[in-house]
């Protein structure tokens, strides 16, 4: 029974040890510094080493303006521990708290001298100094310190004392430093250069870093130049002068096709086609790896798909994934193509039938799991294509089974809930699309979260066949048959005038006639939505894509700003914010009022 008390006692004491420094950083936080000392005040008894229970101390008690009993505790500190000389930073800051402007530069300029005796003091020194915001004296802090000892770097600290003081030019040129002193810090560095950065390649600060970078491109060639420009223009979304850089390191180092491989990707993605396709071709003149092969020439194929869509020129990719497969086989190694042709196939050829039998044959091949999971998932998409959704049912469902609380899995529960939604089931839909807008990543949890409002507020109207007539019409254009779509859309939009789903088929035809090229129809569209229901979930959505559709298809950069600019002030809590104010100050440099 001792035993059992002396441990519960233990514990306890363990206990309110754990609690005790957070209970006093909370209090401090929460402005009770009263509170916060008499929990300190233990604290740095017990551990007077600790430097942060002695500046919470002493800051608790500044904050209350006891400035005589913070410097009691400092000056005791200096005494247990007069080798740390900064600490008469702290006495002077305590001094310039008061008003005593003379004392607090006699301290600060006695702790600066005791760097210039001992430069090891002087990264402790230049903290304290920027923890109090004296920035100009933490940079001349370790700009002594290095100047004494040429060993000590503080290179990133000065660098990023002048970027608090608005010195940009001074801190990019500070950064760069720290690459010519050593070129494992070429990539560490971006993430403090990022803030300063953006996506237009006329803002100032952008200016300024590649100015820097190409005089020192000049002066001294170094890969470390090349990557950071390249980085600098893939930020600005300039992928064909990042490809400049890129071959000039290939030319270096040849052999890694690494860094031109993704910059294609990434072009790819960003729709920016021609670029995605000279860094491809690049890699297949300049490699013998079968892998690598294989995926530029995939990636060649996806950007063609992409930009040409003529019977001719259809055929003629329909002809380059044969040729590809003979050429390098059918196996495990070329299952990226073979999945990426069924989907030619189906939605450019409209052969669904050849697609399905083209997706059933790697099924056979030794492939793990996830792998045959995927490939299971592309053929439910193409059995919705073909209008067999029971089939895709069955499909998905055994996807969502198989590959529990997997992103597969995930995409499988959405598949099931659209699928229901397209079948006109919006109770079993809306069961699948509540697990999904909690536990799914982001992307599929956006899509389950507007599906879901689609549904909840048009399935409650008296006319519950304006939902389904709607559904109809979102499967005819997921089926490429535009037309059809865009009449379903017109005889809903006439005859339930006064529902809401009337919004929703003038945003979804507006996308369609934006697919056919039929803008000045997409534009009017757009402009009966804003007119006739501002205040509609799908407002900011047309507002936005108007703003696309001037800027992109009208070229009209004018109009677009407009309407970008609205979304800024009338759409405020829109998803496309942060995109509206960045194409918006692109459009119209002038700042906003």
């Amino acid at each position: 029974m001792k035993a059992f008390l002396i441990t519960i006692f233990t514990f306890i004491c363990l206990a309110t040890s754990a609690q005790s420094p957070r209970m006093a950083r909370t209090f401090y936080q929460s402005g009770q510094y009263e509170k916060a000392i008499e929990l300190y005040k233990i604290l740095h008894q017990k551990h007077s080493y600790r430097t942060d229970y002695f500046k919470f101390l002493v800051s608790s008690y500044q904050q209350l303006e006891k400035y005589n009993a913070a410097q009691e505790i400092i000056l005791k500190r200096l005494q247990k521990y007069p080798k740390q000389k900064q600490l008469n930073v702290e006495l002077g800051y305590n001094y310039a708290l008061q008003n005593q402007d003379k004392k607090a530069n006699f301290y600060y300029d006695l702790a600066l001298k005791s760097v210039e005796k001992d430069p090891n003091l002087g990264y402790n020194t230049g903290k304290l100094f920027q923890d109090n915001n004296l920035l100009d004296y933490a940079l001349k802090t370790y700009q002594t310190a290095m100047r004494i000892n040429s060993e000590l770097n503080f290179n990133l600290q000065i660098a990023l004392i002048y970027g608090e003081q608005g010195a940009i030019n001074s801190m990019f040129d500070g950064f760069l430093k720290i690459v010519e002193k050593d070129k494992s810090y070429t990539l560490s560095i971006l993430r403090y250069i990022g803030k300063f950065i953006t996506d237009d390649a006329k803002n100032e600060n952008n200016i300024l870093f590649k100015t820097l970078l190409i005089q020192r491109l000049q002066n001294n060639p170094d890969t470390s130049w090349n990557i950071l420009l390249s980085w600098l223009f893939m930020q600005e979304k300039r992928y064909n002068k990042a490809f400049i850089q890129e071959k000039a390191l290939f030319k270096r180092k040849p052999g890694d096709l690494n860094r031109i491989i993704v910059l294609g990707k990434i072009a790819y993605n960003e729709s920016v086609f021609n670029t995605s396709s000279q860094c491809f071709e690049f890699v297949l003149k300049n490699t013998q790896q079968i892998t690598l092969k294989i995926l530029a020439n995939l990636y060649l194929l996806k950007t063609e798909i992409a930009t040409k869509d003529t019977p001719k020129e259809l055929q003629q990719i329909n002809l380059k994934f044969q040729n590809l497969i003979l050429k390098f086989g059918f196996n495990k190694e070329t299952l990226n193509i073979q999945h990426e042709y069924a989907s030619f196939l189906s939605y450019k050829l409209n052969r669904p039938n050849a697609a399905i039998n083209l997706i059933k044959r790697p099924l056979k091949l030794n492939l793990d799991s996830y792998q045959k999971g995927a490939l299971k998932l592309k053929l439910a998409d193409i059995f919705v294509f073909s209008n067999q959704l029971n089939q895709a049912l069955i499909t998905y469902t055994q996807i969502k089974l198989n590959f529990k609380n997997s992103a597969l899995a995930q995409q499988a529960t959405f598949k099931i809930a659209q699928t229901s939604y397209y079948k006109g089931d919006f109770d079993w839909a809306q069961t699948q699309l509540k697990v999904l807008k909690s536990e799914t990543s982001q992307r599929i949890a956006n899509d389950a979260l507007k599906l879901s409002l689609l549904i909840a507020n048009n399935n409650q109207t008296d006319k519950p066949q304006s939902l389904k007539s709607y559904a109809a019409a979102e499967l005819l254009a997921l089926q490429n048959k535009e037309e059809m779509a865009i009449d379903t859309l017109s005889a809903v939009i006439q005859k339930f005038k006064k529902y809401p789903i009337k919004i929703y088929a003038l945003n979804k035809q507006a996308q369609l006639f934006t697919k056919l090229k039929e803008f000045d129809k997409a534009e009017a569209n757009y402009l009966k939505i804003l007119k006739q229901d501002k205040e509609s979930i799908l407002a900011d959505d047309a507002c936005f894509s108007l703003a696309q559709l001037y800027q992109k298809k009208l070229f009209d950069p004018t109009k677009a700003a407009q309407f970008y600019e609205k979304i800024i002030f009338d759409y405020p809590a829109s998803i496309y914010l942060v995109e509206a104010r960045n194409k918006f100050r692109k459009l119209r440099p002038e700042p906003l009022n």
